[in-house]
């Protein structure tokens, strides 16, 4: 990017404007406005302060024809400048309007103060149009002082109307498309935000996050008429931010000034012209006058109201869906007016309107909309009407209210069956939910583990987000088998302003990116695992990331073998049994595995991944002193299951000399468990084992998952919040579950014939849960009762 541009002029010269004209000495007068220079040490001679007199003072002239040419002047009709306020008025040729933009200042010295890259409006063909300013300095040589000129690149509407692409007398000053460069002048420029830098600094990252930019085409209306136009310039004045729109019709040097929150943007523009709500009954009349709430339950359209999901038809085909989040009169109308919480960055607003704060939202997620114009969306939609008997789907009965108050256990076995087996059950899918839609049904349906999530007590501002979940998501799936996607969009606009990332309603996460939000940012529960290194500090986690270097020999691993794997390679021990478990699989992102197949772990044996606890020693069975964690990889042993010993057997196991130099590491074993040992005469040591109670799979981005919801070997449930879809863009998703009973064939198949099993032939959806997993989730029930 070029910058000003040092010019050839000798050193030492003073700078002149001439304020009035003067004919001294000389047949042709000069006009007042024109430019002069002479040296300092020449000034200095001829001018004393004590003279009253006019003197006469020879000086240069520096413009057009007479450059260079020496004429004498009347000293007192000079004004100082500095070399950079002449180079800039010397690019001005007219000199009438060159001494008023001296006199004025304002202009010149936001001339001054211009720096590349900076925000301008060019007058162009009796319009202003925006651009920014890519180069600063001058384009040709002086003998004493260069004129200096702005390099611009047009924009939006000054596209293609301009006269160069950066390049001007064969040398490129700036780079541009063709015809969008031009080189002005600063008095055919109008500076945008200048003044203090830091203002301006941060005024650039305020307008960065606007919906708005210069140059966009918008929609506005005054009068309850519709007007469009071109948004030049955006300001703000106190706490408003203001829009300055060029107006398609009308004078046009007029610009009208109109607030953020009236303006329609450019993607929605054409459709509201189409729409059969036609702008007057679409968007809202403004003032500056406060907003008349008042009680409108008598009067809304449809039974709407507040926390309602709905879609606003700006065109066929074309709708935009939210929440009604306000509901009350604005102003100038009388009209019945909703604020809307949009799904998507297509609004104007957060909320507020001229300073007041309807309802909070993100930014660029609020719009103001007439009542009339809001229809119920269709997609969470749960009457007779709309759940299509041809399509399987349940009636609307027991659907209407999404509260269930009263508070349900989890389903198992032949109830779990009856509850959620079928179409339309779980939790429906909507906007990227997939990944919250399988946490909560495989916490929640058929264990209890978790339940304190719901019970704990919690305290404002946090206590409506622990509503949600338990009285219109948990209770509701325990005793319907369904929840609507607008009880879970509910949820996930809490956590969008609790963990202020406006992402979590709309765009896809990662399970434990939820689970770590809501359990300790949120509800602030227990962290779950509570984990140390060897001499290291405690830690403590909600998930269990696995991480292990690719081990050939594990062609099929199971859940067991990858967690003793990666503890070890961690040095890592459990300083407590953890009610509840949950393990991520080693894979990165969504595409790479590092394993094929994975075979789940129905029951996880942690005994040996606990920190100073008793052991039993591999070989006798006796109380185990002493790990090997180099025997853990030796071929000769099993290949799961971490390798501790007894005094005696470690020392007949090292004896080999393939082991001699094996490093052992010490065991700590309580003193209790050794008295009460000696007292019953044997030291058999208890296993602490915890059970498989769900896994998350993911397969092209799309989480499902997998619930074990009864003793059985084949009590296993297949969910899909998006398993099916009614309808089109404007339809919903048909959640589903399956009983899957074929898991069990394969969780009983040999090693060997499971690792060459093809997934593409596996029955049901077995295929999912071997190849796909992602997340395991293992409970202790005998650890829930106390946590």
């Amino acid at each position: 990017m070029c910058t000003a541009q040092e010019d050839s002029s000798p050193q030492g010269e003073m700078y002149f404007i001439l304020t009035e004209k003067s004919s001294f000495g000389t047949k042709n007068s000069l006009q007042a406005g024109t430019l002069c220079c002479i040296s300092e040490e020449d000034y200095l001679q001829n001018v004393s302060n004590e003279t009253l007199c006019p003197l006469p003072l020879k000086v240069t002239l520096l413009e057009g024809l007479n450059a260079d040419v020496q004429r004498t002047v009347d000293v007192n009709s000079l004004q100082p400048l500095r070399k950079e306020q002449a180079a800039l008025l010397l690019a001005v040729p007219d000199v009438v309007m060159r001494l008023n933009y001296f006199l004025q200042r304002t202009t010149l010295d936001n001339a001054l103060q211009a720096r590349v890259g900076q925000q301008v409006l060019v007058q162009l063909d009796q319009k202003r149009v925006p651009g920014t300013i890519r180069y600063i300095g001058k384009i040709q040589n002086c003998i004493h002082l260069a004129s200096v000129y702005f390099g611009v690149e047009l924009q939006g509407p000054g596209e293609g109307r301009g006269r160069t692409d950066g390049s001007y007398g064969g040398t490129r000053h700036f780079k541009c498309d063709k015809k969008c460069g031009l080189f002005l002048p600063f008095h055919k420029l109008q500076f945008v935000n200048a003044g203090d830098r830091q203002q301006k600094k941060e005024m650039k990252q305020c307008k960065d996050a606007l919906p708005v930019k210069p140059g966009d085409k918008v929609g506005f209306y005054l009068c309850e008429t519709l007007h469009q136009g071109t948004a030049l310039i955006i300001s703000k004045e106190g706490s408003q931010w203001i829009v300055e729109v060029s107006p398609d019709e009308g004078p046009k040097d007029d610009l009208v000034k109109i607030p953020m929150d009236a303006i329609i943007k450019e993607e929605l523009l054409s459709t509201v012209l189409e729409s059969d709500c036609s702008l007057e009954q679409s968007f809202a009349i403004y003032d500056e006058k406060d907003a008349r709430d008042q009680d409108v339950s008598s009067a809304r359209p449809s039974a709407l109201g507040v926390n309602s999901m709905v879609q606003i038809f700006l065109n066929k085909g074309s709708p935009v869906s939210g929440i009604i989040r306000w509901i009350g009169t604005l102003p100038t109308s009388n009209s019945l007016m909703a604020g809307v919480e949009l799904d998507e960055d297509k609004g104007v607003t957060d909320g507020s309107l001229f300073g007041k704060q309807y309802f909070s939202c993100p930014p660029q997620r609020g719009i103001f909309v007439k009542l009339q114009c809001c229809q119920p969306d269709v997609r969470f939609q749960s009457e007779a009407s709309t759940l299509r008997p041809e399509l399987g789907l349940p009636s609307c009965s027991g659907l209407e209210h999404s509260e269930v108050l009263e508070n349900s256990p989890p389903l198992r076995n032949g109830l779990a069956e009856n509850v959620l087996h079928g179409r339309m059950k779980g939790i429906q899918g909507h906007c990227n939910s997939c990944y919250i839609d399988a946490a909560l049904f495989s916490l929640f349906s058929c264990t209890s583990v978790l339940d304190s999530m719901l019970f704990k007590p919690s305290q404002p501002p946090d206590d409506h987000i622990q509503m949600i979940l338990r009285n219109e998501i948990v209770n509701p799936l325990r005793r319907r088998g369904f929840v609507s996607a607008k009880s879970v969009m509910k949820l996930r606009h809490q956590l969008t302003e609790e963990s202020q990332c406006p992402s979590f309603s709309t765009a896809e996460k990662d399970p434990e990116e939820f689970l770590n939000l809501i359990m300790h940012h949120i509800l602030r529960i227990e962290p779950l695992l509570k984990l140390q290194s060897r001499g290291q500090k405690e830690q403590e986690c909600y998930c269990y990331q696995i991480f292990i270097e690719k081990q050939e020999e594990l062609v099929l691993p199971d859940v067991q073998q990858l967690l003793e794997h990666s503890f070890l390679s961690a040095d890592l021990k459990l300083l407590e049994i953890p009610s509840c478990f949950i393990i991520q699989m080693p894979r990165f992102g969504k595409e790479y595995k590092m394993f094929n197949k994975i075979t789940p772990s129905l029951e996880l044996d942690i005994t040996d991944l606990l920190f100073d606890s008793p052991r039993e020693c591999i070989i006798c069975g006796d109380l185990a002193t002493q790990e090997c964690p180099e025997c853990f990889r030796d071929k000769t042993f099993a290949a799961a299951g971490l390798k501790q010993y007894c005094d005696q057997c470690s020392a007949q196991t090292h004896m080999h000399y393939r082991r001699k130099m094996h490093k052992l590491q010490k065991l700590k074993c309580p003193v209790e468990f050794q008295m009460s040992t000696r007292h019953r005469g044997s030291s058999r040591v208890p296993r602490e084992t915890m059970e498989l109670f769900a896994v998350l799979c993911i397969e092209t981005s799309h989480y499902v998952s997998f619930v074990k919801y009864g003793p059985e070997k084949e009590h296993w449930m297949f969910f899909d919040s998006m398993a099916d879809r009614h309808g089109d863009e404007n339809g919903y998703n048909i959640p589903t579950v399956t009983l899957c009973p074929e898991v069990a064939k394969y969780l009983e198949s040999p090693v060997a014939e499971l690792a060459v099993q093809r997934p593409r032939e596996m029955d049901g959806v077995a295929k999912r849960l071997f190849c796909d997993a992602y997340m395991y989730l293992y409970q202790s029930r005998k650890m829930a009762l106390y946590k």
